[in-house]
């Protein structure tokens, strides 16, 4: 057996795909160097023959040939269990622990001696995780029996003849009269309320995660330290219980140099995280001093509803929020002593969050954990009151969450959870249409081998964090849960290669919680999809996300509203391209000009070209949807050739996506006001304002404005036609 050989079936053992075709239709081999490196961020020995080894001598220690899960159809008549039996083995005994605590058992004779046996199991389990321990001779074994669906929840407003719509928004860039520098939980609930107002169903927000409250310049709401937790940033001070009452908060408010602060944070030209960070921390300080005085540090803290609240949310918060709030007062503690942003960086002793050290250190900090604790049961309460806020104004289904990828490896859950984190690799793309050398995001890789054997507790846990306060859940890059893109450290982003994860498994567990949470989700499919994974995601009522600009015909022409399909989230642009405005003008080609991210002037002029082509294709649709009468539509294009954008035509796209077959049809608030600037610019970090950008009018003047209204009428009028009604 060659090297080659022996590599690619060791590869192929661990699901790591020697070879993939990228978005051009080309074949690709992952070389050799890619594999062993691959195969050694799964912990592997780099030699085949031993990892064979090594993978065997795993499989061969599960007991009774069984793994720490194993999935129930929630529809199958006879659900069975196949067993590998010891040598001899003539009976089972079975003890069955349902979620709710009640037990039933039995014994099963084994009818013949072989080496495999389908046990039946427990009829009538409910939907669930249930626990089964079986004893079969000298060999017990326990295992999770999750009973699942095999579709997510679908409410009556993305069902069958569904035409409905929900207005998006970068939660951090609203800006109105009264938040600290940034969008906050109160602005979230007046615009939940605003577009209710209008009969959107949903409201969707950039992703929430908690970032890093020791550095909070590290602002990608797609590179979080934790998907579980919030971004403390988020909370709006002023609605905190007892902030108009505390003497130290009035006192920091009259501050010169607080209010000169505060005044730059609310006057930015783009938001300074720095700043905002530098008004919210002593204000939230300083109520937490009193929240422990009055609330947990009375004689008799039971008769406190915040304190117990509090407490509750401790203990339900387990383990997970006791790890997030000791790594957020390490990570302030070590960062502050300039070791270094990574906890790789931190002593040895308190890299282990187990170890002995981390412990004292909680100890010997119990206030300042706490104090991280508290900000996670403040950001909670108040986007609770904005979910409530926004469906007593209409909003149907609420809001729309959104769950990044991946986490940043050097953040709270690494280090929470070492051994589930890849070492060794990043996440990332192959190269496509729209970035030619591929991406690398930086962020941890999930080990599948690892994640089945904890028997998916974390992929669990991010679901029903972000499904929390939410009817959908958007999942960012949901091809994830069928392959990721590996990229080995020091090597370029085009070196890399598939890896596959239990997609069965991954999306059975995505509709069980969409069904415990009543939440509807849409998967992010754009990129590089695999052969028939939108099939399966649709046959699991999971919504697809269509992007006008990618939706195209053999030709490039852009495919009629009739040609969508109708479980589909329609929308006219994302936050990693261009707004309408912008799209039209050109500006996301301007930046990439301007920062040099073509490889040669030629790749510019192209697309360029392809622009400007793309252009006229998008004013033939319109005019063939009888949208803009063609002795109008040369109006966008200037005698020069240079494009002309107004309120007419951006009206005109929204009402050609309005009439489209999707259920749900969503609206940027960037594209309502006509903002000529994206949210973010893929392949930049500091060079394009990355997350920073504001909405350029107030909420104040959004609510009250004659935008809204408008796009909403036209939005409605669209809708009501797709649906023949």
């Amino acid at each position: 057996m060659s090297d080659r050989v022996a590599i690619e079936q060791l590869a192929r053992l661990v699901g790591i795909e020697p070879h993939y075709m990228d978005t051009f239709g080309q074949c690709h081999e992952v070389s050799d160097e890619t594999l062993l490196a691959l195969i050694g961020a799964f912990g592997l020995p780099p030699d085949p023959a031993v990892a064979r080894r090594v993978l065997a001598e795993q499989y061969r220690r599960a007991p009774l040939g069984l793994g720490p899960v194993h999935f129930v159809d929630a529809e199958a008549a006879h659900p069975e269990l196949a067993l590998r039996l010891p040598n001899g083995c003539r009976e089972i005994f079975w003890l069955c622990r349902r979620e709710s605590g009640e037990e039933s058992s039995g014994r099963l004779a084994v009818a013949s001696i072989g080496a495999r046996f389908a046990m039946p199991l427990p009829a009538g389990l409910p939907l669930g995780y249930h626990q089964l321990d079986l004893e079969a001779g000298t060999v017990a074994a326990r295992l999770s029996l999750i009973v699942a669906p095999a579709r997510c929840h679908l409410p009556a407003e993305l069902g069958p003849g569904a035409r409905n719509w929900g207005l998006t928004c970068q939660l951090y860039g609203v800006r109105s009269a009264g938040a600290w520098g940034m969008g906050d939980f109160t602005d979230l609930a007046k615009l939940a309320c605003a577009a209710g107002s209008h009969a959107a169903v949903t409201l969707g927000i950039n992703p929430l995660h908690a970032l890093f409250a020791a550095e909070p310049l590290h602002f990608s709401p797609y590179a979080p330290s934790s998907r579980i937790w919030l971004d403390y940033l988020y909370i709006d001070v002023t609605a905190v219980p007892g902030f108009t009452e505390d003497e130290t908060v009035r006192a920091l408010l009259e501050g010169e140099q607080f209010a000169a602060t505060l005044a730059a944070a609310r006057s930015a030209l783009f938001i300074d995280y720095g700043a905002v960070a530098a008004c919210k921390r002593p204000v939230l300080e300083a109520m937490f001093r009193r929240f422990r005085m009055h609330e947990l540090g009375a004689e008799d803290a039971a008769k406190s509803p915040l304190g117990r609240a509090f407490r509750d949310f401790q203990h339900d918060g387990g383990q997970s929020l006791a790890d997030f709030a000791v790594f957020e007062a390490l990570h302030e503690h070590y960062c502050g002593r300039g070791t270094g942003f990574s906890w790789r960086d931190w002593p040895a002793s308190v890299r282990n969050p187990r170890s002995p050290e981390v412990a004292e250190f909680a100890a010997s900090h119990h206030e300042h954990v706490e104090f991280f604790q508290y900000l996670q049961w403040e950001a909670d309460r108040q986007i609770a009151a904005a979910a409530a806020a926004g469906r007593k104004g209409g909003l149907s289904l609420g809001l729309y969450r959104d769950l990044a990828v991946s986490v940043d490896p050097n953040g709270a859950e690494a280090w929470a959870d070492q051994e589930l984190i890849a070492p060794g690799a990043s996440i990332g793309a192959p190269p496509d249409t729209f970035n030619r050398a591929g991406q690398n995001w930086g962020l941890a890789p999930c080990n599948p081998l690892i994640l089945r054997r904890q028997g998916y507790g974390p992929f669990i846990a991010s679901l029903r964090a972000n499904m929390r306060h939410a009817g959908i859940l958007r999942i960012d890059h949901v091809m994830s849960l069928n392959r990721l893109y590996w990229i080995p450290s020091g090597m370029k982003a085009s070196a890399g290669a598939y890896v596959s994860y239990p997609f069965e498994d991954l999306l059975r567990l995505v509709a069980l919680e969409s069904h415990r949470h009543a939440c509807a989700v849409i998967g992010e499919d754009l990129g590089t999809v695999p052969v028939g994974f939108r099939e399966a995601m649709r046959s699991a009522a999971v919504l697809s996300y269509r992007v006008l600009i990618f939706e195209r015909g053999q030709d490039r022409s852009f495919v009629p509203p009739t040609a969508y399909p109708p479980l589909a989230a329609a929308s006219a642009a994302t936050h990693d391209i261009a707004t309408l405005k912008g799209f039209w003008l050109g500006r996301d080609i301007d930046w990439r000009r301007r920062l040099k991210l073509y490889p040669d002037a030629d790749a510019a002029d192209a697309e360029e070209r392809e622009r400007s082509r793309d252009r006229r294709l998008l004013l033939d649709a319109l005019v063939g949807e009888r949208l803009l009468a063609p002795e109008r539509a040369g109006r966008f294009l200037s005698d020069s050739g240079d494009p002309v954008y107004s309120t007419e035509l951006g009206d005109a796209i929204l009402t050609y996506l309005a009439r489209s077959r999707a259920r749900l049809m969503l609206v940027q608030l960037e594209d309502v006001v006509a903002e000529g600037e994206q949210a973010n610019l893929p392949g930049t970090i500091d060079a394009h304002p990355n997350w920073r950008r504001r909405i350029s009018c107030s909420l104040e003047e959004f609510v009250s404005g004659a935008d809204l209204p408008r796009i909403a009428a036209l939005t409605e009028e669209g809708r009501l036609r797709s649906a023949g009604r």
